[in-house]
């Protein structure tokens, strides 16, 4: 397994090599505007070509950018750290929300097939809508940006964590709830002691493309309210024609994304067990 995890370690690093690589290259071929005037530039020349910046353009602005990430010169100019941290904020504020309704409520449909039944009409109709869909009436509700984006998240990060906890909860194995009547537990007891650790993994796996979402969702609510928040700063920054901050931002996006998930993942692998 070692051997196999340094192989794919390898294996990554020359991929992204090869890919920073070819990157750097194309920018370095000779231009179509090459030779043009400042005058052909602005007015347009015949052959001229938008470039995207080389690696070593964007690196270099990143090295800039992480040396204060937290430098605040005014509302429309703060630091990678300052937006990012807003955007967690909204994140996990409205993740938390949603976990704090989905898994009691996931528990509930999960052990009660009448519930089930009652409730999965309402659930199959909710779950389909896009969350930027509600952001208008978030909007005209709430009257608050930042509340509006939180319910955003709240609303697309609910559904995951909703279907998975009701799916492990309905399939825990009956012959250990079954013990668990034996030995006369009361149904809290046999929910927090039985039911919860076996559905744990479900219902973690389901925390865990929740909050993928939730990443996902941030990025777009923010540019439409605006203010601050990564997905305000990539906006931002298009509007300045400023690529090398665009694709820095993106990146930053990936990293944090990846780390979220990386996160539950191992939380996840810490209540697996083996029958």
């Amino acid at each position: 397994m070692a051997s196999l995890n340094m192989k794919a370690t390898l294996l990554s690093l020359l991929l992204l090599l090869v890919g920073l690589g070819i990157w750097e290259a194309m920018n370095q071929a000779p231009s179509a505007t090459a030779g043009l005037s400042e005058y052909e530039l602005m007015m347009g020349g015949a052959d001229q070509e938008a470039r995207v910046p080389p690696p070593s353009q964007v690196f270099s602005h990143a090295w800039d950018e992480l040396s204060d990430p937290f430098y605040d010169a005014g509302p429309n100019d703060k630091g990678i750290g300052i937006q990012l941290a807003y955007s967690l904020y909204r994140v996990l504020t409205g993740y938390l929300a949603a976990a704090l309704i989905a898994i009691p409520l996931g528990f509930v449909i999960g052990m009660s097939p009448l519930m089930h039944k009652a409730l999965n009409p309402f659930i199959q109709v909710l779950r389909p809508i896009s969350p930027l869909a509600w952001m208008p009436l978030a909007l005209f509700i709430i009257r608050d940006s930042e509340g509006s984006a939180i319910f955003v998240i709240f609303i697309c990060s609910i559904w995951p964590m909703l279907i998975n906890t009701a799916f492990g909860v309905a399939n825990v194995r009956t012959d250990w709830i079954k013990v668990a009547r034996t030995h006369e537990l009361s149904p809290l007891k046999t929910a927090f002691l039985v039911i919860l650790p076996a559905a744990a993994p479900t219902i973690l796996t389901g925390m865990r493309i929740s909050i993928g979402i939730a990443w996902l969702v941030i990025v777009a609510a923010e540019m439409l309210v605006g203010g601050t928040g990564i997905g305000y700063y990539v906006w931002n920054e298009w509007n300045n024609l400023d690529l090398n901050s665009v694709i820095f931002s993106i990146l930053m996006i990936g990293i944090v994304g990846m780390l979220l998930d990386m996160t539950l993942a191992a939380v996840t692998k810490l209540v697996q067990y083996e029958d």
